[in-house]
């Protein structure tokens, strides 16, 4: 009768045995499903951006098939160079996407000393054009465009980490301005102001994110204001900058005063009114507009799409500054967060900057529109910033789900006297499976 009472008894322990090795397995699965590269990658971030490439891809054709044809012969050669560029820069994204944050602020410093290698080398040996010299490798490499990235990676990784003091002036303040002025420096000798406005603008902003007093962002305010104009004074600026500047001071107050091609592109926005010409339909875009399909192209589709697509255009921008900006408000620690917040700070600014200049607001200069101008190592660049932003996310979700598993598997232990939830141990495990057996 004792064996026969305890039969039940037994085989109930069984089963409470089986149902907690059984459970736990099934949340594994399921975690590892969640954690699966396609379920990690921020979708609202990938359609905001499919949709700039998207739109890039039209407009790129539709503003240089022309020039395209006196060029090169055919329609599409610059259209076909433009899509090898978007998967070129898409494989890197998506391998920017899976690399984990540790390793990237790991070779931080390497990063940032490989970007000043390259500024010094294009002002030896880089490829004179138009009395600059910014490119490397025929034209393919633009090493200012690799240094806006390189300085976010390592102010990063610098006012992220747990030792530095942001609010000294010794070692906050004057390690910040020395580094800023080497690569805005390096990069003005060019010379590329308008990079130099994109590295200070984004370099200072993330400075005063890591928790900057406001009095150590005035003081640098006010040592660029009179840096330029001693600059400007000085005329250590060439001849093309210098007309910019006054022509752009003398358009403040009567638009026919503006330079040629700042109001070659207002005439694009008024020819295109509300709903535009039409796609492929501007007449700005021959001869008159420069560089229709890179730096002016904002004009261009505020010619053929009209005010609607142009608003268009900057509400898509919005979206990818909002999400940006939550991922770093998601993020775990200070470094992925800082990392976050400047590459959102970085593609906001470009492109901020780029509409200001063609609705005269400020001075004309050669800054793209980001995924959407015909570019080689400017559009890769932006692509891999993403790529940090997506594997910023990834690392939010992965641990996330960690987390929740954790939790999971800890709640079907109860086995305790009191009830408790507890994390099963293995070897009261096989305690119970060999009593079992």
């Amino acid at each position: 009768m004792a064996d026969q009472n305890q039969a039940p008894q037994f085989i109930d322990d069984d089963y409470t045995l089986r149902s907690e090795r059984q459970r736990p397995r099934s949340a594994g699965l399921s975690a590892e499903r969640k954690n699966a590269i396609w379920n990690t990658l921020d979708k609202p971030l990938l359609i905001i951006v499919g949709m700039l490439l998207t739109l890039g891809i039209m407009m790129v054709h539709s503003a240089a098939f022309d020039w395209s044809l006196a060029e090169f012969g055919s329609e599409t050669t610059v259209l076909v160079n433009h899509v090898f560029n978007v998967t070129v820069g898409l494989v890197a994204m998506l391998i920017f996407s899976m690399l984990p944050p540790p390793i990237v602020r790991r070779f931080a410093i390497i990063i940032m000393l490989m970007a000043i290698s390259f500024l010094i080398a294009v002002l030896l040996f880089g490829e004179s054009r138009w009395g600059a010299r910014r490119a490397l490798l025929d034209s393919r490499f633009q090493p200012g465009e690799f240094s806006e990235l390189a300085t976010i990676i390592y102010m990063a990784a610098w006012l992220g980490s747990k030792n530095v003091r942001v609010r000294s002036v010794t070692y906050g303040l004057i390690p910040f301005v020395v580094l800023v002025s080497i690569v805005s420096g390096l990069v003005i000798a060019q010379p590329d102001l308008s990079t130099a406005v994109v590295i200070f603008i984004t370099s200072g902003l993330m400075f005063f994110l890591a928790g900057a007093d406001i009095r150590q962002i005035v003081v640098s305010l006010l040592a660029v204001v009179i840096m330029g104009y001693t600059v400007i004074s000085f005329k250590l600026l060439p001849p093309y900058a210098v007309d910019r500047i006054n022509t752009y001071v003398a358009g403040i107050t009567d638009l026919t005063q503006t330079s040629y091609h700042t109001q070659q592109a207002l005439i694009a926005f008024f020819s295109g009114g509300w709903t535009g010409v039409g796609l492929g339909e501007s007449h700005q875009k021959f001869l008159a507009i420069p560089a229709p399909h890179t730096d002016t192209i904002f004009a261009v589709i505020g010619e053929e799409l009209g005010i609607l697509g142009a608003s268009v255009v900057v509400l898509l921008y919005l979206a990818f500054i909002v999400r940006g900006f939550q991922i770093a408000k998601w993020a775990d620690n200070a470094f992925r967060s800082l990392l976050a917040a400047g590459v959102t700070i970085w593609i906001a600014t470009k492109a901020i900057l780029n509409i200001a200049m063609w609705t005269a607001l400020l001075p004309p200069s050669g800054l793209p529109l980001p995924f959407i101008s015909f570019g080689g190592s400017s559009l890769v660049v932006l692509l891999v910033g993403v790529g940090l932003l997506l594997s910023i996310q990834r690392q939010t979700i992965i641990q996330r789900n960690t987390s929740e598993r954790r939790k999971s598997v800890a709640s079907y232990d109860r086995g305790g006297r009191d009830r408790r939830t507890r994390v099963p141990r293995s070897g009261r495990r096989r305690i119970g499976e060999e009593a079992v057996s």
